[in-house]
C-alpha cells in the first residue's frame, strides 16, 4: 500500500485544497501520491496504485462536479475491476440538502461495485459543522495510513 491515486471531485476549490493536504500528509508519511485534479480513468488505471483515495465535494442536487463526472462515467462505463486495490473515500457536504455528500456516497459505491477493498467506512464531513475539513479529514487519514518512516 505505498502508491496512492488521489482523485478530486471539486465545484469551489475545496476538495482540491483539502486533496493538496492530504497529499502533503500522506507524502510525510512515506507514500506515493499522485494528485488527480482533473481526473481521467486510463491516467489513474496506468499509474496501477495501491490506493483509490477520492476527495469529493457535492454539486447541485447530489452530483459529482463537472471536472470529475468524466472520470465517474468512464469507470462505470468501462467497469476496470479494483479486485486488488483499496479504496478510500472523503466526501463534503452540507447536511441543510437532502442529499448530503451525495458524489462521495456515488463515487464509494462504484468503487465497491469494481471490487476496490474499503479502507474504513468513508468519511463524510458537514459544512454545517466545520468550515475547515482538512481538521477532521487529516486526522482519519493519519489514523488509517500508518506513517512509513
Amino acid at each position: 500500500m505505498n502508491r496512492i491515486a488521489i482523485i478530486v471531485g471539486t465545484v469551489y476549490g475545496g476538495a482540491e485544497y483539502l486533496a493538496e493536504q492530504a497529499a502533503k500528509l500522506l507524502t510525510a508519511r512515506g507514500y506515493q501520491c499522485t494528485l488527480h485534479l482533473d481526473p481521467k480513468l486510463g491516467a489513474v488505471l496506468a499509474e496501477d496504485p495501491d490506493v483509490w483515495l477520492v476527495i469529493s465535494s457535492t454539486t447541485g442536487q447530489g452530483d459529482i462536479p463537472d471536472n470529475a463526472l468524466p472520470f465517474f462515467i468512464d469507470a462505470r462505463d468501462r467497469f476496470p475491476l479494483l479486485t486488488d486495490k483499496i479504496i478510500a473515500v472523503i466526501g463534503l457536504g452540507d447536511s441543510s440538502y437532502e442529499n448530503f455528500c451525495g458524489a462521495g456516497k456515488q463515487f464509494y459505491e462504484l468503487l465497491q461495485e469494481l471490487q476496490g477493498k474499503p479502507l474504513a467506512e468513508p468519511l463524510w464531513i458537514d459544512a454545517c459543522e466545520t468550515l475547515e475539513p482538512e481538521t477532521i479529514a487529516l486526522p482519519w487519514l493519519e489514523a488509517h495510513f500508518p506513517s512509513k518512516g
